[in-house]
């Protein structure tokens, strides 16, 4: 092949080795940005319409319960006389008991009594059922077998019939040691029928976690990190603490955002049966058991509970989906 020199030499100038610039060699830019995984949880969240409609409503009702009291004229226990047994009107929106007292802010308070019943729950739940469950999917083996054998023998037994007869055995007890040592003196107002129902969830309502707990271990104690850890010699409680639990974090929110209004559920019933926080305290189930005896006469005592009752459990649960859905590793595109 011919090569035209004198066309070539017409074409190449003195500009073509020139010095480039400055600005030739700049750093392009990326245009797409990692994205982490909690940020992408957020995004998944945010997306979803009813979640976030269920999470303002949590947080409305988060008001309603711990800042409506302190601006109410009235408190939970305050008789006014002249005012008992009256319809909603504008100087009770809710409308008075028998006794007069207000029950907007009798409802306020029992809405105050289930969250924390339902946050307070969930989180011993997490604790004892998270402990539990990783101990036995990490060690594995024998332990493992009579572990999750406890685990079904709790299982069988009937929860509702075992929280009455245990909350029975331990309510006397408790309020003795609420009456006779000062530092639980400040207890009195709510009872021992609210510690009790604690004491109850720490003691059988773990399972559930357990279980998702160790199913989430077996599958991450088989991983390189985990037997890189084993063999510099980290233990097994710091391989639980720093290693496998973190990476069960999404998996344990979510079900412990399910497990708040089973929790809530759980205390109304008991209040509705009459074992639940002591009077003059109000819980929305305590307040629908008193009114049922004038439920044809006053049937608004009996509404504005149980509507608030279905509204807290209904809100948690549809967040509880949205964020388990928003946790799920598997929808991250």
């Amino acid at each position: 092949m011919k090569v035209n020199v004198l066309s070539m030499q017409n074409k190449i100038s003195p500009d073509d080795f020139a010095p480039l610039g400055e600005g030739y060699f700049r750093e392009e830019s990326l245009d797409t940005e990692e994205i982490g995984y909690w940020k992408a949880s957020w995004q998944r969240l945010k997306a979803n319409k009813i979640a976030m409609t269920a999470l303002v409503l949590i947080v409305i009702l988060m008001f309603f319960a711990f800042i409506g009291p302190m601006i109410s004229p009235y408190t939970y226990d305050q008789q006014v006389r002249g005012d008992e047994a009256l319809w909603p009107c504008l100087k009770h929106p809710f409308g008075t008991d028998r006794l007069g007292r207000d029950l907007l802010v009798r409802c306020m308070i029992g809405t105050r009594i289930s969250l924390i019943v339902g946050l307070v729950s969930a989180v011993i739940v997490m604790i004892v059922g998270s402990i539990y469950g990783a101990i036995s999917g990490l060690i594995g083996g024998k332990v493992d077998i009579v572990m999750m054998r406890v685990v079904d023998i709790i299982y069988s037994v009937p929860e509702i019939l075992l929280i009455v007869v245990i909350k029975m055995v331990i309510s006397d007890p408790l309020q003795t040691l609420i009456d006779t040592v000062p530092m639980f003196h400040g207890l009195q107002k709510i009872g021992s029928g609210l510690i009790a129902i604690f004491i109850v969830y720490g003691c059988l309502y773990w399972v559930g976690m357990a279980r998702i707990v160790r199913g989430q271990i077996l599958q991450l104690k088989n991983l390189e990190y985990v037997t890189a850890a084993e063999a510099l010699g980290c233990s097994r409680g710091r391989m639980i603490k720093e290693h496998l639990l973190p990476n069960c974090i999404g998996q344990l929110i979510a079900t412990v955002m399910l497990q708040i209004p089973s929790a809530i559920f759980t205390e109304a019933f008991l209040s509705y049966l009459g074992i639940g926080v002591s009077a003059p305290m109000a819980s929305l189930g305590s307040l629908t058991s008193e009114a049922l005896n004038g439920i044809t006469s006053y049937p608004y005592r009996v509404i504005f509970p149980a509507a608030l009752i279905s509204l807290i459990i209904l809100s948690f649960n549809l967040f509880g989906d949205g964020l388990r859905d928003a946790l799920d590793p598997k929808m991250k595109k």
